[in-house]
């Protein structure tokens, strides 16, 4: 009873602060059975995610669905409230107790007597609705289903406010882990936002910007219709930009989208296209669209007005696809592998919001441009800057697709060299000391380019101990994992050959960092962890997870999390991208998606998704030792505070298994 009213209490304390959700949708009908006799019915359809309580729960658990009709002259209620179809069943770890509850769609049936034609049954009914990540207060709904009709009455909505508070971990498809699609987004938008800034000092822009801003002014006459054109301008930039976003997304689709980041095929495209954009950019070929397109686009623009200026801003994008193309390839390309549905149209905003904003500054205030660099030579080091970049980032695609199929080609030592020489070129660069054969002669060094260098030198350096071993915690998502390092002095990675030999089923393929004895098959360590009465520390990672090296190296290294791990928990690494095939014993059909599950991979990305519903990593589930979960299931989160109350959450259950067991 404590549990419920401590439920109640911060249901309604963070009430105002919440974001509001409309999970469950009822609908109201009427069949008639005989002469006298009809079925009234209540059918909620449930967002996916959410499940909705039964009604027939135990006391000092969640509020179950409830039916209170009001009393009709003439109307005779007959037995109870059925519901179909049988409701699922799970424990739940907040209330410590088997709940029932329902997904997807349930009809609750009430069986009415009646010789009265106009007779109407009035009433209301009460439920409450969870997800794995949160509770809805109750909710009533008012009915008024006149009987003697077949008719459908679809209430308005009924909106309650949602809090982040409810513990639910069933073990069932409803349970959602947290997700990180938000950060990623925020990243993309970012990163886009970037690009643009760095776009607006491409060769094939900047020089544009005093020819636009004058154009306006004498085309507009006087400086607030300046101002309005500029503005008219600037939004087809941004409509441009994000359209072509929206168009990659209906290409590729949702499902792909959320495929590649995992996907080596994918990597491995993206890794061929960074290096084609990259050496674009070093000035080895130019990426031009076709001149009659672009002539085309030049001649509509001419034509005033709302469609002349949208057609001038679509010119300014053809024109300048040279420089920008390789740019904006590069942040599309970032944007697909995060796998958010609204990565490239987000990505693409940024972009077009960074490059629209300074043609409509500096139309508002045209005195600025005073204030702007010459066109010059240093343009062309801008592209420079960006194609070794571009070059370095291509290299974490390729590492990707190298660790998923055990190809063994970029081990971290040697993935360090290729980065350390193209910093260091990148460096040297900066500093005049190098210059390609269409470069300007560089006679002395602004201070903005002498700090760009001294920046990028002393990354070049910080990467240097990584050679031998060190973590460079800092950018340890971006590396291969320490236990492909060939070289260390350190002792602190797994080289190959180091690492504990456990003998476990996939252990050749699979070591995990800081010589943790982990297991890479589910059920071979649900066994293991059941036999020695130890918790589970389920962990759905991936090669090409970025986040994942992130939470090794900045969450897992440090000493108590590590000390769990590694004294008190049996650690199972699933690698959801992995292309290791299976035998044609081990290949079936997925009942979740109905696809050929064809390699490791696919198996954990299966069993995740079948399990937890969520596809996303890192993914962590702690289970007790004999199989139940222990504690909500956590996504990407640097607090190492957070995380080690997590982990101890699963040694108290293992505590109370062992304290079971012995009282038996």
């Amino acid at each position: 009873m404590k549990k419920l009213i401590l439920l109640w209490l911060c249901l309604f304390t963070l009430q105002a602060f919440a974001k509001i959700d409309t999970p469950v949708h009822w609908k109201f009908a009427s069949t008639k059975l005989d002469q006298n006799k009809y079925a009234v019915s209540f059918t909620a359809d449930i967002d996916k995610g959410w499940h909705l309580y039964s009604q027939f729960l135990k006391s000092g658990g969640p509020v179950p669905t409830t039916f209170k009709f009001d009393k009709t002259s003439g109307l005779a209620l007959v037995d109870k409230v059925t519901e179909k179809p049988e409701a699922l069943s799970g424990f739940d770890q907040s209330f410590q107790m088997i709940i029932r509850y329902h997904e997807h769609q349930v009809m609750f049936t009430q069986i009415v007597y009646t010789k009265d034609p106009a007779a109407h049954l009035t009433g209301s009914l009460n439920y409450m609705v969870c997800s794995g990540q949160k509770c809805l207060p109750p909710s009533d709904v008012s009915f008024d289903i006149p009987v003697n009709s077949t008719v459908v009455q679809q209430p308005g909505s009924h909106s309650v406010q949602a809090n982040h508070i409810g513990q639910h971990t069933l073990k069932s498809p409803s349970v959602k882990a947290p997700s990180n699609s938000d950060h990623a987004l925020l990243a993309i938008f970012l990163a886009g936002f970037v690009g643009g800034l760095a776009a607006f000092f491409l060769p094939c822009i900047y020089p544009m910007v005093p020819l636009t801003v004058s154009f306006f002014t004498k085309r507009s006459g006087t400086r607030s219709q300046g101002i309005k054109t500029a503005v008219i301008y600037g939004l087809s930039i941004i409509a441009i930009y994000v359209g072509l976003g929206l168009l990659i997304t209906a290409i590729f689709g949702a499902s792909a989208l959320n495929e590649a980041a995992s996907s080596a095929a994918f990597n491995l495209l993206f890794f061929v296209i960074l290096v084609v954009f990259a050496l674009s950019f070093l000035g080895a070929f130019e990426i031009t669209l076709p001149s009659f397109f672009v002539n085309k686009m030049d001649q509509k623009s001419e034509g005033g007005g709302w469609i002349g200026l949208f057609f001038m801003a679509f010119t300014l994008a053809l024109v300048s696809f040279s420089c920008t193309g390789p740019l904006i390839g590069t942040l599309l390309v970032e944007a697909v592998s995060k796998g958010t549905y609204l990565g490239p149209a987000l990505g693409m905003f940024g972009f077009s919001l960074a490059l629209a904003l300074p043609f409509t500054a500096f139309a508002i205030f045209p005195s600025w441009l005073k204030a702007l660099p010459k066109s010059g030579g240093w343009l062309n080091s801008v592209k420079i800057v960006l194609g070794l970049l571009e070059l370095a980032l291509a290299f974490k695609y390729l590492t990707n697709v190298d660790l998923a199929y055990h190809w063994g080609l970029l081990s971290r030592d040697l993935f360090l060299v290729i980065w350390i020489i193209i910093f260091g070129v990148l460096a040297f660069y900066l500093l005049g000391k190098i210059r390609l054969s269409h470069d300007t002669e560089v006679t002395s060094i602004p201070l903005f380019r002498l700090l760009l260098a001294m920046v990028t030198l002393v990354f070049t350096l910080y990467l240097v101990p990584g050679l031998f071993g060190a973590p460079l915690k800092g950018i340890s998502g971006w590396l291969p994992p320490q236990s492909t390092q060939q070289f260390a002095l350190t002792g602190s990675g797994n080289a190959p050959g180091t690492a504990p030999s456990t003998g476990h089923k996939y252990a050749g393929l699979f070591h995990a960092p800081d010589n943790i004895d982990a297991f890479y098959d589910y059920e071979e360590g649900l066994a293991y962890a059941k036999k020695i009465n130890k918790p589970v520390l389920l962990d759905f990672t991936g090669w090409s997870c970025t986040n994942c090296r992130k939470m090794e190296a900045s969450v897992w290294s440090d000493p108590e999390v590590l000390k769990r791990i590694k004294n008190d928990y049996v650690l199972i690494s699933l690698y959801v991208d992995d292309r290791t095939a299976l035998s044609e014993s081990e290949k079936y059909t997925s009942k979740v998606s109905a696809k050929a599950i064809n390699t490791l991979g696919q198996k954990w990305s299966d069993l995740q998704e079948a399990q937890y519903n969520t596809n996303a990593q890192p993914f962590y589930v702690v289970l007790a030792p004999d199989g139940k979960p222990a504690a909500e299931p956590r996504a990407f989160d640097l607090d190492i505070k957070a995380y080690t109350n997590f982990l101890d959450q699963g040694i108290n259950a293992a505590k109370r298994t062992s304290s079971t067991q012995n009282f038996n």
